[in-house]
């Protein structure tokens, strides 16, 4: 057994749902009953390290995740960690590129969420084995080894490798300020949690001011409902949060073109920094077009597109102002330093996306790389917050007044508890069995895809 180099063994799963539909947590004009949930698995290692990794759901289909996250454990158990860090965007590559399997995809939908789940997990490990957090092991790697990670098919038209070296030789220079900044002064939050679609005007106006009194600055509402309503509300917040404050607003994909310009056009009065999601977030023309004629609203989008590819369209077409990430929504890791690199070429500033359980966790780690390696800069990007769901985490977030305070633990930070998971695990953890618990899980198991 070598210690620093472990091999891995097993691959386990969990099927992990949280009942937040029973609180209106995490409603929108589209998904208005989410239960927060997630594929999660645990890479077993022959050194008795863990790997921890997880994509996100919204409770029903999860199972679909889990089924598929199995089925990729092929391409890790029996491998050293080595094998796969020394050349990881061929690992990534051929966890996406099974011959059969990909026609499921390819690089979409259940597949990605769950190459996500893996190589997230993989890049734990690895974090663990350095014995640093992921953040930091990013930002001690040489630019030649952070290009060796991502794979440039499809997407070298808009940046290539060399084009990817310069910008991140640039930025090592200069990287030490900027590292004791991040340390002291942590990195500008928003909070999703004040405006949730399902709250009542009084909730949404509470929970503003005690955001405010926090020491929060940017905030989020959610949209999408009739525009009176939508007005209402959003004036309920501006008036609880001031002007000089800044108000996000997001529709979750509720309108088509026509009725987003319309809408957006009766929004503006807020003075929203930025409209997220207004319409299909596989519209690329149709998201460009909104663009130019809603300005000077900025157009942000990206918790849903597939890969890459996608968001090199959006970019090239000049279709958003505002590129939101997410760790788990495509391939992990890997993938996410791509279009972190696609975006500073074409100067949109990256905001991920973080409204789901362990996502807070996850994109910590991203936005340092951002600010650290590839942007150099704070300016116009701030990271989502929802407080909910930290309390399962083994590292949870370190948020205050309104910042992230990065972690030191090595890790991606996703480890969940095991009371947790032994609670929460669907269908037979003790909540799900629990008197309380068994009316909502009956109702998810009889919509089961699939049988477990």
């Amino acid at each position: 057994m070598n210690v620093s180099d472990p091999r891995i063994t097993q691959v386990h799963t969990i099927d992990l749902r949280f009942p937040t539909s029973k609180y209106s947590i995490g409603s929108d004009a589209v998904n208005k009953d989410p239960d927060y949930s997630a594929a999660y698995c645990i890479l077993e290692m022959d050194s008795g390290l863990r790997g921890h990794g997880l994509t996100f759901t919204l409770g029903r289909g999860t199972e679909l995740c889990v089924t598929a996250i199995e089925y990729l454990s092929r391409f890790v158990v029996g491998r050293r960690l080595s094998e796969i860090t020394e050349n990881f965007a061929a690992f990534s590559r051929q966890l996406l590129e099974d011959s059969q399997f990909r026609w499921l995809g390819p690089e979409k939908g259940v597949i990605h969420l769950a190459a996500a789940a893996v190589i997230n997990a993989v890049w734990d490990l690895y974090a663990k084995v350095e014995e640093k957090p992921l953040w930091l092991l990013l930002a001690d790697m040489t630019p030649e080894q952070i290009v060796s990670t991502i794979d440039f098919r499809y997407i070298d038209d808009a940046l290539s490798p060399d084009e990817a070296l310069e910008i991140l030789r640039a930025a090592k220079q200069t990287m030490p300020g900027r590292l004791k900044l991040l340390r002291t002064q942590g990195y500008q939050a928003y909070t999703t949690s004040v405006g949730w679609f399902g709250f009542s005007d009084e909730k949404i106006c509470r929970l503003a001011q005690e955001a405010l009194a926090d020491g929060w600055t940017y905030f989020k509402l959610k949209v999408g409902g009739d525009p009176e309503d939508d007005l209402r509300r959003g004036r309920i917040v501006r008036e609880a949060i001031g002007w000089q404050n800044r108000l996000m607003l997001d529709a979750n994909q509720k309108w088509g073109v026509e009725e987003s310009i319309t809408r957006i056009r009766a929004l503006q009065e807020l003075q929203p920094w930025w409209m997220e999601e207004p319409t299909s977030p596989d519209d690329i023309l149709g998201h460009a077009r909104i663009r130019r004629e809603t300005k000077p609203t900025r157009i942000a989008t990206g918790e849903h597109c597939h890969n890459k590819v996608m968001f090199k369209q959006l970019m090239q077409a000049e279709a958003i102002d505002v590129c939101q990430i997410d760790s788990c929504r495509v391939a992990g890791v890997n993938e996410n330093l791509a279009i972190i690199l696609m975006a500073k070429k074409f100067g949109v500033p990256v905001c991920p996306h973080a409204g789901g359980v362990g996502l807070c966790e996850y994109v910590q780690h991203l936005s340092a790389f951002d600010f650290l390696y590839v942007s150099e800069t704070m300016e116009d990007r701030v990271i989502e917050f929802v407080d909910h769901l930290h309390e399962h985490f083994v590292t949870p977030v370190d948020v205050r007044s309104g910042r992230y305070y990065l972690p030191e633990v090595p890790g991606y930070s996703i480890e969940i508890k095991p009371e947790s998971l032994q609670t929460y695990a669907f269908p037979h953890g003790i909540y799900w069995s629990s008197e309380e618990g068994w009316p909502l899980g009956k109702v998810m198991a009889a919509r089961q895809a699939v049988r477990r």
